[in-house]
């Protein structure tokens, strides 16, 4: 997630929320380092501040949208005047929250946009004898809980989001991880056998499969949808 935001304690305060619900988070306070870090790496969200130096918010989301970024993005905005609104929403924003907002507020439209880019109208997705609560971040098996680590859920949620493409180590490195951490792509390799491990245990169903030299993919469609 890129929150972008040149307040500093607003900033903070969604960093720290987000990071606590499991997101990892790149702080941004310019809209020009905005614009480079949402054009050369992966995201999958952003919250943009209309009012940014370097860049304003509107200008930054009409960049990323011409460089053909399509990840959600969800506006902040002090501005009353309902033409503000709408114009972030014609240069390619998807949503808005008005300031002063609660947090609350501003997760749940995360939540809501998380859900419409991945095709769920629901926060529960079936998938065979699998079944994912991505609100509770709880993961069942004919109906019984998985223990599952916080990466370990993570790299499957990564990966159901984008079921029948290939992800590859790097992007699911970059998604997992901060930039700073010290990244070893062996790390990967054991979550995705924990999964397997956990979610197909008679090797059964295969909900992972590698894709040789270029990554993995989940392969279960989604039921009762």
């Amino acid at each position: 997630m890129l929150v972008v935001e040149d307040d500093p304690q607003l900033r903070a305060q969604l960093a720290v929320r987000f990071r606590a619900a499991g997101w990892v988070v790149e702080e941004v306070a310019d809209g020009r380092e905005a614009r480079f870090l949402g054009a050369e790496y992966p995201c999958d969200i952003a919250i943009v501040d209309l009012g940014l130096p370097g860049l304003a918010g509107i200008e930054l989301i009409r960049a990323w949208r011409a460089a053909g970024r399509l990840f959600p993005v969800l506006v902040l905005t002090a501005r009353a005047d309902w033409r503000d609104k709408v114009e972030g929403l014609e240069a390619g924003a998807d949503d808005y929250v008005t300031k002063p907002f609660q947090p609350e507020e501003v997760e749940a439209r995360v939540n809501a946009l998380m859900r419409r880019a991945a095709g769920r109208a629901t926060m529960v997705g079936h998938y065979g004898p699998i079944t994912i609560d991505f609100g509770a971040r709880q993961v069942l098996r004919q109906g019984e809980p998985l223990a599952l680590t916080g990466y370990e859920y993570s790299t499957l949620e990564y990966l159901v989001h984008r079921a029948g493409q290939v992800v590859s180590k790097t992007e699911l490195t970059e998604h997992l991880y901060a930039q700073d951490f010290d990244r070893d792509s062996n790390v990967i390799e054991v979550f995705i056998g924990r999964l397997r491990k956990k979610l197909d245990p008679e090797s059964v169903l295969q909900p992972i499969v590698t894709v040789r030299g270029a990554g993995y993919r989940f392969v279960l469609e989604p039921v009762g949808e």
